[in-house]
């Protein structure tokens, strides 16, 4: 009770049960630069950004994703209501309301204002505007940042800067889908490429990691993964192994390593047939 107290302070936000049901209500967040993101379950619940709360002069950018169960967001005298995979962005600089009619959960991601506004002009004018649940940049964001949870997830900074990167952009084009359906469609690709990309990055020492595999991850078909590679003029098999041979040369040329013979340095960088590996390596 007392986190929970301290950290509804820290929001600076007013909590409260709806009827007479027991409050309960979870939360799982992770600060990263440029983005802090939740995860939070919670019984019928009310949460309020009262106008005594505006004087901390906070103007960041809120984007939540109704998970599961019943929302109604009031705010700028409107009141929004959010389905299940419904999205809405809401601003920490303007009094609002949000309660939850059922037990439920949503995920959401505090952002800077200044960030925001780089990236989708009139930002503003997307705050408490609905993003449908088919949205596919929701969908993208929500498989995204799920793992992010794991400390192990984000176990170097520079993929730590990726991954904001990659919220960053997804957020800006689920909005942008709110407003330009077309421009979006020519952008998702890019940004399923880049989480591709950097999935494959990370588990390239896995001598199981498939195109079915990265695909499943992503929620696509193996084809269409495919697809994405051919489109930069490339192919999943060449990237895995370019990916591949980039780890085994960090490993031959890392001293502490020098001991290991080259076959188990092959074997660690992900490929199963040392015949091979010395003729990519070539």
């Amino acid at each position: 009770d007392k986190a929970f107290l301290a950290e509804a302070e820290k929001l600076k936000l007013d909590i409260e049960p709806i009827g007479d049901t027991r409050l309960e209500y979870s939360i799982l967040a992770r600060d990263l630069p440029g983005v802090r993101v939740m995860s939070t379950a919670s019984s019928p619940v009310r949460i309020i950004r009262t106008r005594e709360y505006l004087a901390d002069g906070n103007d960041d950018l809120v984007f939540i994703i109704n998970q599961t169960g019943k929302t109604t967001v009031t705010a700028r005298g409107r009141d929004v209501s959010l389905r299940e995979g419904d999205a809405l962005l809401m601003s920490a600089s303007e009094v609002k309301v949000f309660d939850r009619h059922s037990y439920g959960g949503a995920l959401s991601f505090r952002i800077p204002r200044s960030i925001l506004s780089s990236m989708v002009t009139y930002v503003g004018d997307v705050v408490m505007q609905v993003i449908p649940y088919n949205t596919d940049a929701l969908k993208l964001l929500a498989g995204y940042a799920a793992p992010l949870f794991n400390d192990m997830a984000l176990a170097t900074p520079e993929f730590r800067r990726t991954a904001v990167n990659h919220l960053h952009d997804l957020v800006a084009l689920a909005l942008g889908a709110a407003r330009d359906g077309v421009a979006m469609g020519r952008a998702i690709p890019a940004a399923r490429l880049r989480m591709a990309k950097s999935y494959i990055a990370e588990n390239s020492h896995r001598r199981d990691l498939s195109v079915g595999l990265v695909a499943a991850h992503l929620g696509l078909t193996p084809r269409n993964l495919q697809r994405l590679f051919e489109s930069e003029g490339t192919t999943f098999s060449e990237f895995l192994l370019s990916q591949r041979l980039s780890r085994a040369h960090h490993m031959l040329t890392e001293p502490r390593l020098a001991q290991s013979s080259v076959g188990a340095i092959a074997y660690d960088a992900g490929f199963g047939d040392l015949s091979y590996f010395n003729r990519s390596f070539k």
